[in-house]
């Protein structure tokens, strides 16, 4: 292994990295110093990395202006090196990475809700650029690189055995979309179910309703294509909202009740309201899209009071990584959760920004930058 001089003292190893240096600029490929881990860190040896719309909201601006960013967050890989006092992980251990590193002190945690962690862990050193400017890593992982330092909370270890290219979709839209139906939803067997957005996460949503057993799984969306997605995850139902009004299609092929969990899975105002209005009384809606700020969503409050039920948004599929991941994978190599499913296509480092375009054309699941 080969180790360059940090800026600041430390070693670290130079590898190939995409970099988004400016707001709304085309991404370039960067050499990236990656400091050797420090207590509670660990570098890993990225294998497979999917391109993931908050990847390109970060270039956009839309999360933020700390330019420079290190992107791409939604990935597998093998532990290279740990730093001092890592427990519990060592170095040749496949791991999916993830964004909610639970401390286990806070009063989330302390309440026994670990997946609403108030207080989850970063690597404390910057990942940097040759001559010394620190990165901003994309949701405390940068992961479109050869290799990346986070903390050894973000990394879990799964069955080796699996694909990284699927494997490490677990990270981000696969976990986002899954888990609004299995863990935000709660669905069940026998359920019904609407998912208003096949895209990659709208798609994992469907999956992970079929994976729970829902009897009747009605796929929304404007795309032909991203139906045709839907239904080979196991939706039951297609409607395509171009020709049919959503909520009334969902009543219609519930018996005129509506679902019992409805999942939004776009997060516009429009959508949301479908979702309220398309579940049944006492049903369950689950906002997993991710709106803009400026956004806003009207309810008469008389109809949030009188058709009862919840309605809840779902932060990263209120996933917990070090229960969730381990027993998906295992789903996964049991041939129970088709997560090849979702790899559309695999590519290289320098085709991210590529990727971006073909994502904004809905004509991909996931492009997975693979090594």
């Amino acid at each position: 292994m080969s180790h360059d001089p940090h800026p600041s003292g430390r070693t670290g190893r130079a590898v190939r990295a995409v970099v988004a240096a400016e707001k709304n600029a085309p991404v370039s490929l960067e050499t990236v110093i990656v400091p050797d881990p420090g207590p509670g860190e660990a570098r890993v040896e990225v294998q497979a990395c999917g391109v993931c719309h908050t990847d390109l909201h970060y270039r956009q601006g839309g999360i933020g202006d700390d330019f420079p960013y290190l992107l791409g967050h939604e990935a597998a890989g093998v532990v290279e090196a740990v730093g001092p006092g890592t427990e519990g992980l060592e170095p040749g251990d496949f791991v999916v990475l993830n964004w909610r590193a639970v401390c286990g002190r806070c009063r989330a945690c302390a309440r026994g809700r670990p997946w609403y962690c108030f207080d989850t862990a970063n690597a404390a050193q910057p990942m940097t650029l040759a001559d010394g400017t620190p990165l901003s890593p994309a949701l405390g992982i940068g992961a479109f690189a050869e290799a990346t330092l986070v903390a050894a909370g973000q990394c879990t270890k799964v069955d080796p055995a699996a694909d990284p290219a699927a494997a490490g979709l677990l990270g981000c839209g696969v976990m986002a979309g899954l888990g609004a139906a299995v863990n935000t939803g709660g669905v069940g067997r026998g359920d019904t179910v609407a998912v208003i957005g096949c895209g990659g996460v709208g798609a994992a949503a469907v999956a992970g309703a079929h994976l729970a057993g829902a009897a009747r799984i009605i796929a929304v969306d404007v795309d032909a294509r991203k139906l045709e997605w839907a239904a080979a995850l196991g939706a039951t139902d297609t409607v395509n909202a171009r020709e049919q009004a959503p909520v009334a299609a969902i009543r219609e092929r519930t018996g005129g009740f509506g679902a019992d969990v409805v999942i939004d899975a776009v997060g516009r105002p429009e959508t949301f309201r479908q979702a309220f209005y398309a579940r049944d009384l006492a049903g369950t809606a689950v906002l997993v899209g991710v709106p803009t700020p400026e956004m806003r969503a009207e309810l008469p409050l008389l109809d949030v009071f009188a058709r009862g039920g919840a309605v809840k948004s779902s932060w990263y599929g209120d996933c917990l990584p070090s229960r969730d991941f381990p027993v998906l994978i295992d789903l996964y190599l049991q041939g129970r959760l088709d997560l090849d499913a979702f790899v559309s296509e695999r590519i290289a480092l320098e085709d991210v920004e590529e990727a971006f375009e073909r994502m904004g054309k809905g004509s991909v699941l996931r492009s997975v930058v693979v090594r």
